[in-house]
């Protein structure tokens, strides 16, 4: 048998089926502060990401830029992984954590 045709070991399957199951838990966005962009570029980069108001990106730009952090997004990890991508359009600073 070549290597290609060998199944998955035991190890790997375990890893497959735990990132299967984690998909489903709450995902969160986590931003972080910079000094590197504007609270104008992260308000706008935040509602383009969330669909959110103008109020409600700026009150998370604030937490963001006195506390260093803050979640802007928890739920699916399919809609994380595209909030993430679209705030680091413009090189902010993200993490996901499940």
């Amino acid at each position: 048998m070549t290597q290609a045709n060998k199944p998955a070991s035991t190890e790997e399957t375990l890893e497959l089926e735990d990132v299967e199951t984690s998909a489903s838990e709450p995902w969160r966005v986590i931003l972080y502060n910079d000094e590197d962009h504007t609270f104008e570029e992260v308000i706008a980069q935040l509602i383009k990401a969330i669909q959110c108001t103008r109020e409600k990106a700026s009150q998370l730009t604030f937490e963001v830029h006195h506390h260093g952090s803050a979640v802007v997004y928890e739920g699916e990890f399919d809609k994380a992984l595209r909030v993430k991508a679209i705030l680091e359009e413009i090189d902010l600073i993200t993490e996901i954590k499940g």
